[in-house]
């Protein structure tokens, strides 16, 4: 029996919510397919058709808030996206430069729109994650037991600023708040792989994300890859890859146990969704 799959890293937005530059970057994954097309892909049905093809059972639906970098995905509409789909997670997004408190954003999301997590870019909203100002965020999420999730590494994508994204400042935020679940996304892509890895090994409360990893390098960056297995999770960065089926297809026939795999795929991330593993 093949194992389901958890993609806990999935944008949906229409092409007028990204800037030009993100959607000039579509266009080159799409290659003969139409905006149009893209456009169904981006709603409930025909997301949930593509997760059909590619053997996935649950996604993690993330709201964008970085009008600087790439445009305007609200949690409003992230909200609405998931209203009604079990299968569809609604994560919010807190950009600490659009709102007076951090910590009520988090509050709204959770309480009036039922957002699961919450997910932060300090690349693209210029911040760092271990800025004391941020801590009553953390506080309620760690309370609330909901994950957060912090985009590590590169960006591609005109206006972000990389030094925000270094594993190593989230050490402050896993030691802080020892029971806050904190993703590490894309796992320091670029120039700190090691950084990540090794705090998912210091910390029981870190896990990295391989989100807009190409799976046939994993175990370049990760050589103890296998031996990370019960701390990283699987997220594809849909639509930003030209086939979700062969991204997780690639995973499945990477040279490690199918324990391993299962744990990836699927029995990490459900275990922190309070989903059945």
């Amino acid at each position: 029996m093949t194992t389901p799959v958890i993609d806990f890293h999935v944008h949906a937005a229409r092409p007028e919510d990204y800037h030009p530059w993100v959607v000039d970057w579509m266009r080159s994954l799409l290659g003969e397919a139409s905006l149009e097309k893209f456009r169904y892909l981006m709603t409930p049905p025909g997301l949930l058709s593509v997760m059909d093809d590619s053997g996935v059972a649950y996604a993690v639906i993330l709201a964008d808030m970085h009008p600087k970098t790439v445009g305007t995905v609200t949690n409003e509409s992230v909200a609405e996206f998931c209203r009604g789909q079990e299968r569809l997670i609604p994560f919010g997004c807190v950009n600490p430069h659009l709102v007076s408190s951090p910590r009520d954003e988090l509050k709204r999301c959770l309480d009036e729109l039922g957002m699961r997590g919450l997910k932060l870019a300090p690349t693209y909203a210029h911040f760092y994650p271990n800025d004391p100002s941020l801590y009553p965020m953390y506080a309620l999420a760690e309370e609330r037991k909901v994950p957060v999730m912090f985009h590590t590494g590169s960006s591609v994508f005109k206006g972000s600023k990389i030094k925000f994204g270094e594993p190593a400042l989230l050490d402050d935020v896993a030691v802080d708040f020892p029971n806050l679940t904190i993703l590490l996304v894309h796992s320091g892509r670029g120039f700190w792989y090691d950084q990540a890895a090794f705090l998912a090994r210091l910390h029981p409360n870190v896990y990295m994300e391989i989100a807009g990893l190409p799976p046939q390098k994993l175990l370049t960056y990760f050589p103890e890859f296998e031996r990370l297995a019960d701390k990283t999770i699987f997220g594809s960065d849909w639509p930003g890859l030209p086939s979700l089926r062969k991204n997780i297809e690639d995973i499945r026939a990477l040279p490690i146990s199918d324990a391993a795999k299962a744990k990836i795929l699927y029995g990490n991330a459900a275990r922190l969704l309070g989903l059945s593993v």
